[in-house]
């Protein structure tokens, strides 16, 4: 099932929930200039009167989030993040040379300065991040990204940690060089993405992948060759943790 509306389509919908590709630049909830949010377009356009959110995306990310139609399932959603038995993938490009071409990102997460946030070297309560990483070529690389933790920009903060800000980042963007900041707030989008995700719920078990449709980036040939090389995220090595 895949039905397109204005700001997202509509990619499974089951009795219990629903499963949608929001666009970029869309916000959660409503915003007074622009109207409606994503919460509310997804309500209206299944008609469901009781609508729970189970996790949430930045404005700037595109891709796969999952919203539960009953309190009972958008409880089980909370109970399988908790206990990291949902598996999410990423997608980002970035502009600038990591630190490290793969491997893992930890650390607790500090609020910064105009609503950014820090990579700490503590432990207390980290935010963990594993990730491979593809050359695509101009000096652009390709990440897939897996969150074992829920923080407030992980993705966008561990990144931007190894020296690898998301291409068009409005936020994180503004620690880089001055030229570099030119060339980041010309990009047609932040390039972060919801790729796939995967669960088990009531016994079945659901895989659910999305490429993303929107972005120059993301378009080209080299980038989508290798998006296609990884349509099923959860079958890599990914080491244990």
């Amino acid at each position: 099932m895949k039905e397109n509306m204005s700001d997202f389509e509509i990619i499974d919908e089951q009795t219990d929930f629903v499963v949608v590709s929001k666009h970029e630049n869309i916000n959660f909830h409503d915003e007074d200039d622009l109207g409606q949010g994503l919460f509310n377009q997804v309500a209206h356009a299944i008609q469901c009167p009781k609508l729970y959110p189970v996790h949430r995306l930045d404005k700037m990310t595109s891709g796969l989030i999952i919203f539960a139609k009953t309190l009972a399932t958008a409880q089980q959603f909370q109970q399988m993040f908790e206990k990291h038995e949902i598996a999410k993938f990423y997608l980002a490009i970035s502009t600038h040379k990591p630190k490290k071409k793969q491997g893992l990102i930890k650390g607790d997460m500090q609020k910064s300065r105009r609503g950014m946030w820090k990579l700490m070297r503590t432990t207390n309560n980290p935010a963990i991040t594993q990730f491979f990483s593809y050359g695509l070529g101009n000096g652009k690389r390709l990440f897939l990204l897996k969150p074992h933790s829920g923080k407030t920009h992980q993705l966008r903060v561990a990144l931007n940690s190894i020296g690898a800000t998301i291409y068009g980042d409005p936020l994180y963007s503004s620690n880089v060089s001055t030229s570099t900041q030119t060339q980041e707030i010309l990009a047609d989008r932040g390039y972060l993405h919801a790729f796939a995700i995967t669960f088990v719920l009531h016994g079945q078990t659901y895989k659910y992948v999305c490429k993303p449709t929107r972005g120059h980036e993301f378009d080209s040939t080299g980038c989508k060759q290798h998006i296609d090389e990884l349509a099923r995220p959860w079958q890599l090595n990914w080491p244990n943790i």
